[in-house]
């Protein structure tokens, strides 16, 4: 199972993502603003600001510092490597 590392030593497994999206529109804020009223929202960032939101097929929404661009290179590549955290502040 490949797992997809979203920063602060946190992993969610690939095969359960349904989408990863910026958290800057009108309709992404109010689904993080549900799922957090609906104990479903998965804080990850340590923090710092929210730079991607992960959807799962389970309806969690896990919220992340790192940047959905460098997300999806992650998943794209077969590096097992973690991302690196500094970059995406």
């Amino acid at each position: 199972m490949k797992m997809l590392s979203l920063g602060m030593g946190n992993m969610v497994a690939c095969d359960r993502i349904v989408c990863i999206v910026s958290p800057d529109t009108a309709p992404v804020k109010r689904l993080v603003q549900d799922a957090k009223d609906a104990g479903r929202a998965i804080d990850v960032t340590g923090g710092k600001k929210t730079l991607s939101v992960v959807l799962t097929d389970s309806d969690h929404v896990i919220l992340s510092k790192i940047r959905p661009q460098k997300l999806r290179e992650a998943i794209n590549t077969n590096d097992d490597s973690e991302i690196e955290d500094s970059a995406d502040i």
